[in-house]
């Protein structure tokens, strides 16, 4: 395009480039054939304020923080589940032992019992 005035729609569409579809402002000014100072003055002009930028970076940075604890409750809960998994497993182990004894005292003293009657 020439170095004449540009509309205002074609402004606030190339901001919209950067702004909303996230586009480096290097790569649309290229494209489109402006400067990249020129981009940079009509996003400070026709795009986001800077509050509403500071308010999306404290948010970006809130989803960092709030995925990583998430990865980290959801990693403890696995582990967790693996060691129930496992002490469920022992305790049935352990069930199934004190069993056997049991029913081996059981057997023993029937027998001594059958020794002791001359059975």
């Amino acid at each position: 395009m020439s170095a004449g005035r540009y509309a205002e729609e074609f402004k606030i569409e190339a901001v919209k480039q950067v702004t909303d579809r996230s586009y480096k402002i290097g790569e649309v000014a290229e494209r489109l054939g402006i400067t990249y100072k020129s981009l940079h003055n009509w996003i400070d002009k026709y795009g986001e304020s800077r509050v509403q930028h500071q308010t999306i970076n404290e948010h970006q940075d809130e989803m960092r923080r709030l995925k990583a604890e998430l990865r980290r409750v959801t990693d403890e809960r696995n582990t967790l589940k693996e060691a129930a998994v496992f002490f469920t497993g022992e305790s049935k182990k352990i069930r199934i032992h004190k069993a056997r004894l049991k029913n081996s005292a059981i057997v023993a003293m029937c027998r001594s019992t059958q020794s002791i009657l001359g059975n």
